[in-house]
């Protein structure tokens, strides 16, 4: 992660804490997780699931305001579960996942995740993370971005939907102004809105009124989307 966002205290949407899922076939990993967002008075975890069945379960049930999802999981894998989390309601997702599965991260992201935590993230990160998240800044560091992208580039190839994708994606970048394509593509880079306005000299207030309207002109809920078009429209 590269620190950047919001690192202090969070609170969610009613002004308590930020109320958490933890969803992870390994009981380790939920209990690793569970001691590093127990800490903090400013997060909550109100459930654990083992897959992606018991998550879009409790998810319904508890309603998070973030859900951390493994990608790889027995009975329903993090991917449907996202998408299905997402779709129902307010609640973030954030991938829970390893550098071997870049191919999976990015049909998670298309599928509505907020961004993703590699399973070796260090414990501050993994809270400054939930907390921006949570505030709807993305999870998704400019490194890991370049990672991501660079691995898909690589494999996709004359892959089944290519092309398919790049069409969609060019079709709707070509609603942005310019302004609002450049600030596209800086967002696809994984920048955050405070480096956006540095490279583009804009205040991090106009970037983000940007963003919004980047995000309603190509038809997307999280700025994570929008890197993801970038990318299949081939401009990142």
């Amino acid at each position: 992660m590269d620190g950047t966002g919001v690192d202090g205290a969070g609170a969610g949407p009613a002004g308590g804490p930020v109320r958490v899922l933890l969803v992870d076939d390994d009981p380790l990993v939920r209990s690793a997780l569970r001691m590093v967002l127990g800490g903090p008075d400013d997060l909550e975890v109100v459930g654990e699931a083992a897959d992606g069945e018991e998550a879009v379960a409790l998810a319904a049930a508890t309603a998070p305001d973030v859900a951390l999802v493994d990608v790889r999981m027995p009975r329903r894998d993090g991917i449907s579960a996202a998408r299905e989390i997402t779709a129902a309601g307010a609640t973030r997702v954030v991938v829970l996942t390893t550098f071997g599965e870049d191919e999976a991260v990015l049909a998670a992201l298309r599928a509505g995740a907020d961004g993703f935590l590699l399973k070796d993230t260090p414990p501050a990160e993994i809270v400054a993370a939930v907390r921006r998240a949570a505030a709807g800044e993305p999870v998704l560091s400019p490194e890991v971005t370049r990672r991501l992208m660079g691995h898909v580039a690589g494999s996709a190839g004359a892959g089944a939907g290519v092309d398919e994708r790049r069409e969609r994606a060019l079709r709707l970048l070509s609603r942005l102004g310019e302004k609002e394509r450049e600030v596209a593509v800086a967002v696809g880079r994984g920048l955050p809105n405070a480096d956006i306005g540095e490279l583009l000299s804009m205040r991090t207030s106009t970037v983000k009124a940007y963003v919004s309207r980047v995000m309603e002109h190509l038809e997307v809920d999280n700025r994570v989307q929008v890197a993801v078009l970038v990318h299949d429209a081939g401009l990142v």
